[in-house]
């Protein structure tokens, strides 16, 4: 699929990125419509069930493929840009995959499910087809989630702290703060950044403390190798750090309108969605390639 050329713009002023971001934080969760299939475009979705918003992404080492966690299910995309999907409906807000087949996650049971409202930390072994409890069913809802070797990350947005698990099933509580979205350095597990109203937090204790945040305010983050650090502004532009966060180099901007999901697949391999759909860049973060076109009608 070819390149499409999408001019930058203007940067945002730090008072406007933060309002935004602001609004993010507040209203994340989305609401209950309805969508359809989008006759218009292509690019066909297997059920009437529409997308809503996108909480997560990542590349599956199963099967290659690139997975798409939403607020009705996780989907399967192919190399022609149409999306099947896995398993139920569900609200997937937190979303990693963590080896072949292997996805971890969190949110919401589909509508009429017997299932509490939160769903903890589930998992799954068959490409997001079924998912099995592992913790805090009842309790939490992850709207983040990061594993770094054998350790897992979540943001527990339901009681605003980070949670951290060698095992999926016993937490440790760690820092209560206000946060969108969590990366863990694949170096060093216990250097820990979080996406805040005032910039980039950072903890290098395993998430037991934060600093304040400092500049630029990101929305969402993902790490893959020591300079593959990744952020996104909520308007979509691509920032990326090769020196743990220190300093940041504005690289690129994701069309279609606000950021919902960053993923570093490697260094220079990069997801990202936004209000119009899935982009892959290779280049680090300079241009981008659609793969999930989204209508309006699926939101």
């Amino acid at each position: 699929m070819p390149l499409r050329s999408h001019p930058r713009p203007r940067p945002r002023s730090l008072a406007a990125a933060t309002a935004l971001l602001a609004a993010v934080l507040a209203g994340c969760s989305g609401g209950q419509d309805g969508g359809g299939q989008d006759s218009s475009t292509g690019h066909s979705h297997d059920d009437g069930a529409g997308i809503g918003h996108i909480h997560g992404l990542g590349i599956n080492p199963g099967d290659g493929k690139l997975y798409v966690a939403t607020h009705r299910g996780v989907l399967a995309v192919d190399g022609e840009g149409s999306a099947k999907r896995m398993g139920d409906t569900a609200d997937y807000m937190g979303f990693a995959v963590a080896g072949p087949d292997t996805f971890l996650g969190s949110g919401h049971p589909a509508e009429g499910s017997d299932e509490p409202s939160n769903r903890g930390l589930i998992k799954s072994t068959d490409a997001g087809k079924t998912w099995k409890a592992l913790s805090l069913a009842g309790e939490v809802d992850f709207h983040a989630l990061e594993q770094a070797g054998t350790t897992v990350y979540g943001y527990d947005s339901t009681n605003g702290m980070l949670r951290v698990s060698e095992d999926g099933e016993n937490w440790d509580e760690r820092a209560k703060l206000a946060a969108l979205d969590i990366a863990a350095s694949p170096a060093d597990p216990d250097t820990v950044l979080a996406t805040t109203e005032g910039g980039v937090a950072r903890s290098t204790d395993g998430g037991e403390t934060f600093t304040g945040g400092a500049e630029p305010v990101l929305a969402y983050l993902s790490w893959a190798g020591e300079d593959g650090l990744y952020g996104i502004a909520s308007d979509g532009t691509v920032h990326r750090s090769g020196d743990g966060g220190g300093s940041w180099t504005e690289t690129g901007t994701v069309p279609g309108g606000q950021a919902q999901a960053l993923t570093a697949v490697t260094p220079d391999r990069v997801l990202a969605a936004t209000a119009g759909g899935v982009y892959e860049s290779t280049d680090g973060g300079k241009t981008f390639t659609e793969r999930l076109e989204i209508s309006a009608s699926d939101h």
